[in-house]
C-alpha cells in the first residue's frame, strides 16, 4: 500500500521534492502538498482502493503525511470489511 501510495503522491501531488527522499512521517503540507493537490490525491486513492473518504476523514491531518494516508486507508477498508 506503501508504494501505491507513494506512486500515486508522485503522479498527482506535485511536490517540488521527489517522493522518494520524503520519510513516511514527513508532513507533505511542509514539502509542498497544497490544497488543491491533496484533493486529487484523496480522488486518485479513493479510484485506486475502491473505497470513499467519509466526511469525518476529509481533513488535513488524514493527508498529512504518507503515514497517517495509510493509516486512514487501511481505517476505511477495515470498516468496510466489517459493513
Amino acid at each position: 500500500m506503501n508504494e501505491t501510495i507513494r506512486a500515486l503522491l508522485a503522479k498527482v501531488g506535485g511536490l517540488p521534492v521527489p517522493v522518494t527522499e520524503l520519510e513516511d512521517g514527513a508532513d507533505l503540507y511542509a514539502a509542498g502538498l497544497s490544497s488543491f493537490a491533496s484533493v486529487q490525491l484523496m480522488l486518485a486513492i479513493e479510484e485506486q482502493f475502491d473505497i470513499e473518504f467519509p466526511d469525518n476523514l476529509l481533513n488535513r491531518k488524514s493527508f498529512a503525511s504518507i503515514s497517517a494516508i495509510e493509516a486512514t486507508v487501511t481505517q476505511i477498508l477495515k470498516a468496510n470489511e466489517a459493513a
